[in-house]
């Protein structure tokens, strides 16, 4: 799964890309205004993969992950850089906005930089609806095939919705129409994680970022989250370890790096849950689908014991040890099993 990562110019976004990726992307390389496009693999922060980790001392532990596409940084009118495939096959956007001062931009506005990127969203989409109805039109006029009849209709509806400056994330689409639209691989209809990037002044109020900066309809709508970071001291907090970045993170009022949570949320964003499997060679977590039962995320049936994680975490010790390949709770509605004895060579669906 992949997330796209885009924003205006001097948001934090390269700055941000490096520490969900532990990348070392050099910012002054997007001044020169250049399209340039960097990938990643950011790994999700789990204290159950810790816990498990501890309890099985396995010769290895292998967190979820998910492929991060650092998009430069675009400019309002400026959506070529959208069509980038690499950027349209993303699942999921985190949109970067700047809320402290810069000299060359003036004035931190999150409101009108949230609203000028959803616009841009839309005007892409549009284009793209609009090249497709007119190829449409022509085709039908030859010759008239149910399909296409079909497809103008869905199109259709979703041009007086762009039109209106509506995202498609707020659409209710049915099934059908969601498979027959999956080739478009429309930007509005991606969820979308809008990140404010505090100074750090502002980590003291960043829970109610939203209400700060009016953004609470925005959070209201469909498929669409407000969350906060400050990429600046989050880089600091990554320089130090141990006690010394506990005391940081202390006088900041912090349990932990906010990245930490960064990263959970969009995992979350991606609709992915962790299946963990354990062993004395593995402990991991296999991103899934949310909602996915263990027997498919497993891909077989051992019928052998197994624990829920959490009873598993609290405890302290497996509920049995056992021979058996893989494992997992057949009660659970979602995949929250673990795989004890020997690890299988069968890898997990995704």
């Amino acid at each position: 799964m992949k997330i796209g990562l885009v924003g205006l110019p001097k948001s934090g976004k390269t700055t941000l890309f490096n520490l969900l990726t532990g990348s070392t992307i050099a910012t002054s390389r997007y001044d020169a205004g250049r399209a340039e496009m960097h990938t990643g693999i950011a790994r999700v922060p789990d204290p159950r993969v810790d816990r498990l980790s501890g309890l099985f001392k396995p010769k290895k532990t292998t967190y979820a992950t998910f492929e991060v596409v650092d998009l430069a940084g675009i400019e309002k009118g400026e959506r070529t850089a959208l069509d980038a495939k690499e950027f349209r096959n993303a699942d999921a956007l985190l949109h970067v906005v700047r809320a402290f001062a810069d000299e060359a931009r003036g004035a931190p506005d999150p409101r009108r930089d949230i609203l000028d990127l959803e616009l841009e969203l839309i005007f892409a989409d549009l284009e793209v609806v609009d090249r497709r109805v007119e190829r449409l039109d022509v085709s039908i006029k030859k010759q008239r095939k149910d399909a296409e009849v079909q497809e103008h209709a869905v199109l259709s509806r979703l041009k007086t919705a762009l039109e209106a400056e509506t995202p498609l994330r707020a659409m209710a689409l049915t099934v059908d129409e969601v498979r027959l639209l999956r080739g478009f691989t429309f930007l509005s209809q991606k969820p979308i994680l809008h990140l404010v990037n505090v100074e750090e002044a502002g980590i003291a109020q960043a829970e109610k970022v939203a209400e700060r900066y009016g953004l609470a309809d925005v959070a209201a709508r469909p498929h669409t989250r407000v969350g906060w970071v400050s990429a600046v001291i989050e880089a600091e907090i990554a320089q130090l370890a141990g006690d010394e970045q506990q005391a940081f993170l202390a006088d900041l009022g912090l349990t932990e790096p906010a990245i930490n949570r960064v990263l959970r949320e969009c995992f979350a964003l991606l609709g992915l849950v962790s299946f963990f499997t354990t062993g004395e060679d593995e402990v991991r977590a296999w991103p899934i689908p949310a909602g996915t039962r263990a027997p498919h995320a497993s891909r077989r049936q051992m019928g052998c014991r197994s624990q829920r994680s959490p009873d598993l975490c609290s405890s302290g010790t497996p509920a049995r040890r056992c021979t058996r390949p893989s494992t997992w709770d057949s009660t659970a509605r979602t995949a929250r099993a673990v795989r004890c004895g020997r690890p299988s060579v069968r890898r997990p669906a995704a």
